[in-house]
């Protein structure tokens, strides 16, 4: 680290999937992991290989209201020439049929299932006559057909949805083995911060509260730490208890910088290793990434703006790969800008932008995906700026630029719907140009 850094500021500045590339080499999955209800494993992620106990459907079962039958004794059947069966209500011998409802437990003896508009009961008797000949296995779900006993169903890292829960408990599992939440200690700093009625000077404390909702909601468990005042020895004590305390990840807002006030990236040094300080993002540049006994540390800007910025950027693949989890993609959709988007070449630029929907059109729009962010750092996400053709131009809403800069208004990301990526080998994006709208706080 650069002992001068007062002086040097940031000469250079690492890019953003080399930075994420090297914080990423520094985080470890935890690998606790703990058993959970089925019921309650929405949103939690899988520690451990899944496989099916039991098969679904258990049984052979009919697929149509009808009458089970031996497919054998209905060959030949047709309009003109019907077969004559026995109705029965239990196992079904030869020549022989008994009446079963969609779902019910295929009768023994039979192989098929004649649907109820191809038979009619013969009055006064216990027969029926059937026009159709059926096949041996037709109308009837076989056992396993949905799922087959010991099939594999899902792999560590997979996020479990609604859906997912719903098959887990169709093959009767009542619970199953998740990972821990990853401990992520959140520390705001800064001497001028409270928690409320702030006097001239003092600022209330919003980047600690913002952080740690966004830990929760990425599948970490976040400890919101009291403020720590720009003191060295305190910001070194806080990072120490966190890590003592069992920390996955320390994250610090404020103090990332290179003023006088700005100790973190110091402390940072001293205690362990600075890994990157200094990012070519907009906003947010003064990140400081590291390492202190193993444990991964965030140093994000005091910035509310370039704070969320980088926490999304950063702090959230590190979450999930603490977690052992994959990273989804952000959802995105495209829209149309209204104005042009300035950029600083070499720097990738996060421009927030407020969607509005053409005239008579709901809120609903495709999405895809955004930015992948894959948990080997490599940038493979399509934040190119590109201009995308609709089929219908004309039809897409229309993003505005909430502010073209600013890393302090916290009300150009909390009003906004999302932001448009403009990569580093771009100058800007024009007006008129269709982009892809990253809508970042729609993914977990």
């Amino acid at each position: 680290m650069n002992t001068n850094r007062h002086e040097a500021g940031f000469k250079d500045r690492t890019r953003v999937a080399a930075a994420r590339s090297t914080l990423l080499e520094a985080v470890r999955p935890h690998e606790r992991s703990e058993r959970v209800p089925v019921a309650d494993a929405d949103g939690r992620v899988v520690a451990e290989p899944i496989t099916a106990p039991n098969p679904v459907p258990g049984y052979d079962r009919a697929a149509m209201d009808g009458y089970a039958v031996r497919a054998r004794d209905t060959f030949g059947a047709s309009d003109r020439s019907p077969a004559v069966l026995r109705e029965t209500t239990g196992s079904v011998g030869p020549e022989e049929a008994a009446r079963v409802h969609t779902g019910s437990d295929l009768p023994a003896g039979a192989d098929a299932v004649v649907m109820i508009e191809q038979v009619e009961t013969v009055e006064a008797t216990d027969e029926i006559e059937t026009f159709d000949a059926v096949a041996e296995g037709e109308n009837v779900g076989a056992a396993g057909e949905d799922v087959a006993e010991g099939a594999h169903l899902y792999d560590p890292g997979h996020r479990l949805r609604p859906s997912d829960l719903g098959l887990l408990k169709s093959v009767g599992l009542e619970t199953v083995p998740v990972a821990e939440p990853p401990r992520v200690a959140v520390i705001p700093t800064g001497e001028e911060l409270v928690q409320a009625d702030p006097d001239p000077g003092e600022v209330i404390e919003t980047n600690g509260l913002t952080v740690s909702r966004l830990v929760d909601r990425w599948g970490g468990d976040a400890r919101y730490h009291d403020v720590v005042t720009d003191d060295e020895s305190l910001l070194r004590a806080a990072i120490e208890d966190a890590i003592d305390a069992g920390a996955d990840l320390v994250v610090t807002t404020g103090g990332s910088s290179v003023g006088e006030r700005d100790l973190l990236p110091e402390v940072i040094d001293d205690l362990g290793e600075v890994l990157v300080h200094g990012v070519a993002l907009k906003p947010g540049h003064p990140v400081c990434l590291g390492a202190v006994d193993g444990t991964p540390v965030v140093s994000l800007p005091g910035y509310p703006v370039a704070c969320i910025v980088n926490a999304v950027q950063f702090l959230r693949p590190a979450v999930k790969r603490s977690l052992g989890a994959t990273v989804d993609p952000h959802p995105t959709r495209r829209a149309r800008l209204a104005r042009k988007i300035a950029s600083e070449p070499g720097t990738r630029t996060f421009a927030r932008v407020r969607i509005e929907e053409p005239a008579g059109e709901g809120t609903s729009a495709g999405t895809n995906g955004g930015d992948a962010t894959p948990e080997d750092g490599r940038d493979a996400t399509p934040e190119d700026g590109r201009d995308v053709t609709p089929a219908d131009p004309d039809a897409l809403p229309e993003a505005t630029p909430t502010r073209a800069s600013g890393s302090g208004v916290l009300s150009s990301v909390a009003l906004a719907d999302g932001w448009v990526v403009v990569p580093e080998e771009r100058e800007g994006i024009d007006a008129g140009t269709v982009v892809e709208v990253e809508c970042w706080e729609g993914a977990e």
